[in-house]
């Protein structure tokens, strides 16, 4: 849903893309990964009894807001010094799959999860909602970006909720019958296949209104 409104926010960071632009973009890509390796590291080996002494969970946050930065920040780059190009293209969104798998991945095998499903189904949604947007291009259509669970979302909400989370724990509050992260990936699981329902018959509809 951020997606919308990504253009109108990207002026806030055109000043740092703008000294950037001798910059490899593919690097800026390779670094993005980089933060998401070192979040999901973090969101691993963070756990309720400890998340008050380590920070983990902050760091983990702080991370994925890094790895947000620099994956929007490869873009503009690349457009700003005329490096665009289809294979940088590709990288970024081959990046961006690892990067979701290793950041859910990294909460899914950590001791906040009481069962494994949540996170299984919050992988599948993600990775579904992501393959259903490049695939309406691939057939011919446009890029879908639709739906109320794009990577844009997910970045904020992964950076806020480890936040929230801590600030909880401080507090000594405690939410029925899940913690606030297994809710958050519960949201992925849910909203996100619907996403991705939602791409597929868009671009079901684009095909029955005359495309082959």
């Amino acid at each position: 849903m951020l997606n919308r409104f990504r253009e109108k926010f990207d002026f806030l960071f055109a000043p740092i893309a703008n000294k950037m632009r001798n910059a490899n973009p593919n690097v800026i890509t390779g670094i993005s990964l980089i933060f998401a390796v070192g979040a999901g590291a973090l969101f691993c080996l963070s756990s309720p009894e400890d998340a008050l002494k380590n920070n983990f969970l902050l760091f983990g946050a702080l991370m994925v807001g890094l790895n947000g930065l620099f994956d929007l920040l490869d873009g503009m780059v690349a457009h700003l010094s005329g490096k665009a190009s289809a294979k940088g293209d590709f990288l970024d969104h081959a990046v961006d799959r690892y990067s979701d798998v290793l950041i859910i991945g990294g909460i899914g095998l950590s001791a906040w999860m009481t069962t494994s499903w949540i996170a299984l189904l919050a992988m599948t949604g993600v990775l579904l909602t992501s393959y259903m947007g490049t695939q309406a291009q691939a057939v011919g259509h446009k890029r879908d970006y639709g739906g109320l669970l794009g990577r844009a979302d997910r970045l904020v909400i992964l950076s806020v909720i480890p936040i929230v989370t801590h600030l909880l724990l401080y507090l000594n509050v405690s939410l029925p019958y899940f913690n606030l992260i297994e809710w958050s990936l519960i949201y992925f699981a849910v909203v996100g296949n619907l996403t991705a329902i939602q791409r597929f018959f868009s671009t079901f509809k684009w095909f029955n209104r005359g495309q082959k």
